[in-house]
């Protein structure tokens, strides 16, 4: 039933020159305009979990309709690596794709615990819009799509 739910296609990235690492997520939301607060899941096997917690802080990059291979690609065990797209370093640090819609920099809060993920609720330190305007990726229905792209056609149901 969540499938029906449209939800925006994010890369989470965080981590140094050495460990700097990414994961496609869609299960991201605004939790507060003051403080500005977000929050992100991300599965307890993610590679990508202990890179946040020694960092101390993630990039939510927002990814534009032209990025769906970038989200493949960052979805998955075998995720590709940070260096194999463009990306530029915050001012504290932290990986941003340089060609995402829009990015959030974050300062980890707290962590809860959410069954087989791990939320992390983090503090918006840094924000930016790199690229002009563009349409957003989207999910639904299992599919990742355009704003305003027709559906696949549906399966018969029984």
């Amino acid at each position: 039933m969540c499938g029906h739910f449209v939800t925006g296609v994010t890369v989470v990235t965080s981590g140094s020159q050495a460990d700097g690492s990414g994961s496609t997520v869609n299960s991201f939301t605004s939790v507060s305009l003051n403080p500005p607060m977000v929050l992100v899941c991300l599965h307890e096997n993610s590679r990508l979990l202990p890179v946040v917690q020694r960092s101390g802080g993630f990039v939510v990059n927002f990814l534009t309709h032209h990025q769906e291979s970038v989200a493949w690609a960052f979805a998955g065990r075998q995720t590709a690596r940070l260096e194999s797209v463009p990306h530029h370093r915050s001012a504290h640090g932290l990986p941003v794709l340089s060609e995402s819609l829009a990015h959030v920099e974050c300062r980890l809060v707290s962590e809860y615990d959410g069954g087989d993920h791990t939320i992390l609720l983090g503090e918006v330190i840094g924000l930016g819009t790199p690229v002009p305007e563009e349409d957003p990726l989207v999910f639904f229905q299992g599919s990742m799509r355009e704003l305003g792209s027709a559906p696949a056609p549906a399966e018969p149901r029984a």
